[in-house]
């Protein structure tokens, strides 16, 4: 099965890994962290990510949706699946796969600090620059691409594609494809 060109190989994405799993233990030196992963893009990231951090961590999932069968997000964000752990007084690190229009992160993010974390930070694999229609601070990114729609390590189109070992941009040649 492929996706397309690849935008971002099986290699630049260990290595980046490396480097965001490193600064994060530095980062957190000391702490207990609970890594919370979206699932389910965010599963392979987490996943990787984890093998890179030094310091004790500890898991968990929420499940949220904003795209249905589409490529664009529909705006409406619906939860899931919730956290199984308290996070008051907790430091978490949210875990995303794509960082693209800003509304299903900005929703998240909004709706866990209600909860009174001790501190909550977001990491992504990717940051889609000048589409975010709401401003998100990612503080751990890995890689910083355009507006295209990307499929592979995680990322879907209509649940297909997520196995792939690379990102890679979908074309409308790829539709379709198993």
């Amino acid at each position: 099965m492929e996706a397309g060109r690849v935008l971002i190989s099986e290699e630049e994405i260990a290595h980046r890994l490396k480097e965001m799993g490193d600064e994060i233990s530095r980062d957190y030196r000391g702490e207990r962290l609970l890594v919370v992963g979206v699932l389910r893009g965010a599963f392979m990231v987490m996943a990787d990510l984890a093998r890179h951090i030094s310091i004790p961590v500890e898991f968990d999932f929420m499940a949220v949706s904003s795209y249905g069968s589409s490529t664009k997000t529909s705006g409406v964000v619906r939860i899931l699946k919730d956290l199984d752990e308290e996070i008051a007084g907790r430091h978490v690190l949210l875990v995303e796969d794509i960082v693209d229009s800003g509304l299903t992160l900005d929703y998240m993010l909004r709706t866990l600090r209600l909860r009174n974390p001790s501190s909550i930070e977001l990491a992504t694999l990717l940051l889609k620059e000048g589409v975010q229609r709401v401003p998100v601070e990612a503080r751990y990114v890995g890689f910083r691409i355009g507006p295209e729609f990307v499929v592979g390590y995680g990322l879907d189109y209509d649940q297909l594609y997520r196995n792939l070992p690379y990102v890679g941009v979908l074309d409308e040649h790829s539709l379709g494809v198993c």
